[in-house]
């Protein structure tokens, strides 16, 4: 049988904020070990790919910056996929600007042709006011991710979906998510990845992003509870994972 590869999911699944997940270590050093072929996927878009490989490192994981992708990778992409050149307000940290900056893109609040809401520290009202009349004005508005939470080492914190349902309510315009579920996303990493979905098995610990988008997409699906969903959660959804597993540690390559 040919070998999988897999898409992992990295908040809740590897790590919680800077914290190592227990046997998350020693479940990438089989990966590599065997020879397997891995991404590490995440909604996140507050760092670039060094910053994240570098955090990991930090903590004990054997990540190159190469073997992650991220949500805002897949925007830029996205913008690129629609505009070759353009424009974007852009709400959002380091890893969101290198990657629009990364694609030719132009950041303005003049006229711009996108406007691109990212995980950020501190939303500030002022760029939310101004991305909502943006928006009226004709922008298209995009988002990194539906996520409306994520995990940290104190508990659940607000992410990217929460701040665009607001807009959202605000200027009437719904935005497109180019990270999961996103379909656009995951065709991004497994063409980054060179491999195809039938090969392929996304680990993540969310029913709504991480296991709906490897379902369609195709792909096998391991749900982990180390995150955000409880074992008792799955059974409110219409769709299930292939296999449920306490953790990374517990998955058998």
């Amino acid at each position: 049988m040919e070998k999988q590869n897999y898409l992992i999911d990295m908040d809740g699944v590897l790590v919680h904020g800077k914290k190592l997940i227990p046997g998350a270590d020693k479940f990438i050093h089989t990966l590599k070990e065997k020879e397997y072929k891995f991404l590490l996927l995440t909604n996140n878009s507050i760092y670039t790919q060094v910053d994240l490989a570098h955090r990991l490192q930090t903590i004990g994981l054997e990540i190159e910056a190469s073997q992650i992708f991220t949500s805002a990778m897949a925007t830029a992409a996205f913008m690129k996929s629609q505009k070759e050149k353009g424009s974007a307000f852009v709400i959002g940290e380091g890893g969101l600007n290198v990657a629009i900056h990364n694609t030719g893109y132009i950041m303005t609040d003049q006229d711009p042709d996108f406007v691109v809401l990212g995980e950020t520290f501190d939303y500030n009202f002022h760029m939310v006011t101004k991305a909502v009349r943006l928006i009226m004005e004709g922008a298209n508005f995009i988002a990194t991710n539906p996520d409306p939470s994520g995990p940290s080492e104190k508990g659940l914190v607000p992410a990217c979906g929460a701040m665009a349902a607001l807009i959202e309510t605000a200027s009437g315009y719904s935005p497109f998510y180019c990270g999961k579920p996103s379909p656009f996303m995951m065709r991004s990493a497994l063409n980054y990845l060179g491999v195809h979905s039938e090969n392929t098995t996304m680990i993540g610990d969310r029913m709504d992003t991480d296991i709906v988008a490897g379902i369609q997409s195709g792909m096998g699906t391991i749900l982990v509870l180390t995150g955000v969903t409880s074992e008792k959660q799955i059974a409110g959804f219409p769709y299930h994972p292939n296999k449920v597993v306490k953790s990374v540690a517990h998955i058998k390559l």
